[in-house]
């Protein structure tokens, strides 16, 4: 089985939504955590089971065909065996991460050459390759390779690179057509409309099984992110599911459910967390302020997550400023809880078809 997806409900443009895999169902809308080089960072997998019950993380292509390699995690008759996770696995292609070392590749119509960042090493990587490696990790999505147009772009150029990545997807799909793994397009354009109506419509007719809204979180406005995937919305396939790349702050996130995204992934809960920020009902708290020196209340006390349960924010704010290990581990624990209820309660609210009042009560209270 590759994937399928059920349309289950809508509230608007906001869906409700199921994901069939070989290895998991997993319910939408989604938040799915990342775990670039096959680790969500400083948590082992029994806590993102339980009590977080991710259905899906991510992981990296880039990174992990540097390091530990590809024909390691192949021998180990791929990445659920070597990693030990028995849920779905969604792999980036690696387009963003050549994207982002703009200093060590060159990019040509065959692929990308460029420089491992770890030590030098030269390396060539095709859309045929990428989908190969991913063929080799046996992750449940794959993303075709693609061009991250950077911003601010010209209209010109940010053309050139959606044609190109356009051409790579077609290349991508005929690569994977005879394998049992799905495989998402990602629509790019830059920040102009126009190119990305012509993306879709090229990824529309490739057929692919599901449709990933990328080159975001680029730099640019985040209105102006706002404007397009709401351009978008009524023009996106129903019957497929909806991704957007590297975007989720929590009002991120409520304003795409608004305009019919299902998945989404970024590393904010996570990196956030090991530089002391933290997310809660009642907003963001900054825990290494001294005001929460001798605060003995629970750090979000509308949250049941095991932190919430036993830690004081005096304790918690002691381990950061003191930059014990144990830190990192229960401020990523305590953010993805966060994220996981947020995404539930999204859910429910689409279901008794009360989403904007969710949506408008969390925001004002969240603000305040």
């Amino acid at each position: 089985m590759s994937i399928s997806f059920i349309l289950e409900h809508k509230d608007g443009n906001a869906r409700c939504g199921r994901i069939e895999t070989s290895h998991e169902t997993i319910l939408t809308p989604v938040f799915m955590p990342v775990g670039t080089a096959a680790t969500v960072k400083s948590l082992p997998h029994e806590w993102l089971e339980d009590p977080l019950d991710a259905k899906i993380i991510l992981a990296n292509t880039y990174h992990l065909y540097l390091r530990p390699g590809v024909e390691v995690i192949e021998e180990q008759e791929g990445l659920h065996r070597f990693m030990a996770w028995d849920r779905a696995i969604l792999t980036d292609s690696g387009g963003y991460q050549v994207f982002s070392h703009r200093e060590i590749r060159h990019i040509t119509e065959d692929g990308v050459n460029f420089r491992s960042h770890l030590d030098g090493s030269r390396h060539f990587l095709s859309p045929e390759r990428a989908m190969q490696i991913q063929w080799q990790l046996g992750s449940d999505i794959a993303m075709v390779f693609d061009e991250c147009t950077p911003f601010p772009v010209s209209h010109c150029e940010a053309k050139q690179s959606m044609e190109r990545s356009m051409r790579w997807a077609e290349r991508c799909g005929k690569e994977t057509a005879d394998r049992d793994q799905a495989v998402f397009g990602i629509v790019q354009g830059g920040m102009f409309s126009d190119l990305r109506e012509q993306s879709l419509e090229m990824l529309i007719d490739m057929q692919l099984e599901g449709i990933a809204l990328g080159g975001f979180s680029v730099g640019e406005p985040r209105q102006m992110m706002y404007d397009l995937v709401n351009e978008m919305k009524g023009i996106l396939p129903v019957e497929k599911p909806r991704y957007l790349m590297g975007v989720g702050t929590p009002l991120d996130i409520l304003n795409c459910v608004e305009m019919g995204v299902d998945m989404f992934d970024c590393v904010l809960p996570t990196r956030n967390a090991r530089n002391g920020t933290l997310f809660t009902w009642e907003g963001k708290v900054q825990i290494k302020n001294a005001i929460h020196k001798s605060d003995s209340r629970p750090l979000d006390s509308k949250c049941g997550c095991p932190v919430c349960r036993r830690y004081s924010r005096s304790y918690l704010r002691h381990l950061f400023v003191s930059g014990e290990i144990l830190s990192a581990t229960l401020l990523t624990l305590h953010n993805l809880y966060f994220y996981k209820e947020l995404m539930g309660e999204i859910r429910r609210s689409i279901l008794e078809k009360r989403f904007l009042e969710f949506k408008n009560g969390f925001m004002e209270h969240y603000s305040s």
